[in-house]
C-alpha cells in the first residue's frame, strides 16, 4: 500500500479512543491507507525507536520509510496529514499552493516555537553530520538556551525550509523567527564576539529546576497535565491528589527535555511523576499510595508534615 498510518495508542488515555473513532472514519473514505494501531506500552522497543513519549501519537510510512508524524489528540490535523500523503501522487496545481501555502505556515511555527531554534541533523545529544556537531558545541560553549528540530525526521520540513528561508544547507539557525545562518555565519558571529548578543543565554539547568520546583507550594513533574494525563501512573497519581482537594500545579516533562533528564539526576529520583511540597521531594506513585493508606499524605500536602 502506498500509505500506512500507525496510531500509537494506550488504553487508558481517553483521547486515544477517540482518535481510533477518527481513524475508523478515515479508513472508510480512505480505502487505499493502511490504518494500523500499536498498544505503546506494549511495544517499548518500537515506541523507543520511534520517540514516542506520549499518546496518541501517529506515524506515518510511505515505501517503508516514514514521512511524517502527529503528536497529540488533533482530528483536524490528522485528517489534513492523510488526505495530503494519500493523494499526493494525484495532486493538482491548485492543491499544490494550497500544500505549499499549509507548509509555510508549519514552518513558521516550527521556527518560532523557542527564541532559538536550531534546524540540524540529528539531535544535540547525538548529531548525525559535522557541521550540526560543530554547531551545537559552539552554542552550548556559550551557554546559549536553544531548542532544535531534526530535519531527517520530516522530510517535507527537510526540502520546504531550505526554499522558506532561501539557505540551501543544514545546519541553520533561527533567533526571534529571524535566519542568522549556518556554522560558518555563527563562527564568524563567536569571533567577532556578536553571538552572545545575539542568541539568549540559558538559565542555568539547576537554578531553573529549583525555580520549577518552588513554582507552587505542591508541585506535581509529570507526563502531560491535570487536564491530560499521557502515561498510567500519572493518571494514578493526580487522582489520589485531586481527591485530596489539596491545590496543585504540574508541570508536563514530556515537553522539556532537559529538564526530564536534568530532574532525575537533581533529585536523584529515576522515574515520574515526582511530587514536591515547599520544595522538597515527597517521591513517586508508591510512596503516594503509602502515605494515602497511612493517612500522612493529606497532612504532608498541607505542609505540616
Amino acid at each position: 500500500r502506498s500509505l500506512v498510518v500507525v496510531h500509537f495508542w494506550a488504553p487508558w488515555a481517553p483521547q486515544c479512543a477517540q482518535m481510533n473513532e477518527v481513524m475508523a472514519a478515515l479508513a472508510k473514505e480512505h480505502v487505499q491507507v493502511a490504518f494500523v494501531k500499536l498498544e505503546a506500552e506494549a511495544v517499548p522497543e518500537v515506541s523507543e525507536k520511534y520517540g514516542i513519549s506520549s499518546v496518541p501519537t501517529f506515524l506515518f510510512f510511505k515505501n517503508a520509510q516514514k514521512v511524517d508524524r502527529l503528536d497529540g489528540a488533533h482530528a483536524p490535523e490528522l485528517t489534513k496529514k492523510v488526505q495530503r500523503h494519500a493523494s499526493s501522487s494525484s495532486l493538482s496545481a491548485g492543491t499544490n499552493d494550497s500544500a505549499k501555502e499549509d507548509l509555510n505556515v508549519r514552518l513558521k511555527k516550527l521556527i518560532n516555537a523557542a527564541p532559538c531554534m536550531l534546524f540540524m541533523k540529528g539531535s544535540p545529544k547525538e548529531p548525525r553530520c559535522g557541521f550540526s556537531k560543530q554547531m551545537v558545541e559552539i552554542l552550548n560553549k556559550h551557554g546559549i538556551s536553544f531548542s532544535s528540530f531534526d530535519i531527517f525526521s520530516d522530510e517535507e520540513v527537510r526540502q520546504g525550509l531550505k526554499t522558506y528561508s532561501n539557505w540551501p544547507t543544514y545546519p541553520q539557525l533561527y533567533v526571534a523567527g529571524e535566519l542568522i545562518g549556518g556554522v560558518d555565519i555563527v563562527k564568524e558571529l563567536e569571533a567577532s564576539g556578536e553571538l552572545d548578543t545575539v542568541c539568549p543565554k540559558a538559565q542555568k539547568l539547576e537554578d531553573r529546576l529549583k525555580t520549577l520546583i518552588n513554582k507552587a507550594p505542591v508541585m506535581l513533574f509529570m507526563k502531560g497535565s491535570k487536564q491530560v494525563a499521557k502515561c498510567g501512573f500519572s493518571k494514578q497519581i493526580i487522582e489520589i491528589i485531586n481527591n485530596t482537594g489539596i491545590d496543585y500545579e504540574t508541570f508536563d516533562i514530556l515537553e522539556d527535555e532537559e529538564v526530564r533528564q536534568g530532574l532525575k539526576t537533581y533529585s536523584n529520583w529515576p522515574t515520574y511523576p515526582q511530587l514536591y511540597v515547599k520544595g522538597e521531594l515527597v517521591g513517586g506513585l508508591d510512596i503516594v499510595k503509602e502515605l494515602k493508606e497511612s493517612g500522612e499524605l493529606l497532612p504532608i500536602l498541607k505542609g505540616e508534615n
